[in-house]
């Protein structure tokens, strides 16, 4: 099973530290953000791993190389410049991800959710008519108002619910969920995952260990603090 990084975003929200260094390789606990995501894939026994890039890419691929010093092997998805969103990166990467599901990970999130669930979950897509399986969290404070709801294992529009969560930016996704989405086309995840909702083809799960969204200068701090300690 392959899995797809994002890290092409420019950073703003971090901006200065992303002015010169891709947000990925900021560091927490002595290491950069996206190595914690390399050595759990590993240990996952995911080693095939596709990572889009855009903003300082050079640097990026520069830094973890085909990625055999983490125990994974990289494949490369360079995107234009200014980037393609997330939908438009996952259409753009296609190529290199195959025909089957894939686990995504956003770049700039801390979890410990169990990567190596993620095959097994990959396996019963089709079965289930699902085009997605979306991992959610308690929301944070940043985000109060949660993205989706959870009826059993589906994903519900939120305003079919009292209870929200939040996206946690992992997830496994089935091709067909992009198969509409033109390669080069820049585009965002959401209408996507609106659209599987509306046709009842969205699954997930609520997550209640770790996770952190490294969004903002504070928060990696914080989370630095917390894993060097």
């Amino acid at each position: 099973m392959k899995t797809l990084i994002f890290a092409a975003g420019r950073g703003e929200r971090m901006r200065p530290l992303t002015d010169t260094l891709p947000k990925p390789l900021l560091q927490v606990g002595g290491k950069p953000l996206i190595v914690w995501h390399l050595e759990r894939l590993a240990a996952a026994g995911l080693s095939e791993v596709v990572i889009n890039c855009a903003h300082l890419a050079d640097t990026l691929q520069a830094a973890l190389g085909d990625g055999s010093a983490c125990g994974v092997r990289i494949a490369w998805s360079r995107e234009p410049a200014g980037a393609l969103e997330t939908a438009g990166g996952i259409a753009w990467a296609q190529p290199l991800l195959g025909d089957d599901p894939f686990l995504v990970i956003n770049g700039d999130v801390f979890c410990d959710w169990d990567l190596a669930r993620a095959p097994a979950i990959a396996a019963t897509l089709g079965a289930r008519g699902r085009d997605a399986h979306l991992v959610m969290v308690d929301n944070p404070p940043q985000h109060p108002g949660g993205d989706f709801a959870l009826v059993g294992d589906s994903v519900v529009a939120a305003r079919h619910a009292a209870a929200t969560l939040t996206y946690a930016g992992i997830g496994i996704f089935s091709p067909a969920l992009v198969a509409g989405v033109e390669r080069g086309a820049v585009m965002k995840l959401r209408p996507l995952l609106d659209a599987a909702i509306a046709a009842g083809r969205l699954g997930g799960e609520h997550h209640g260990g770790r996770w952190v969204d490294v969004g903002t200068p504070e928060r990696l701090a914080a989370l630095d603090r917390e894993l060097r300690r």
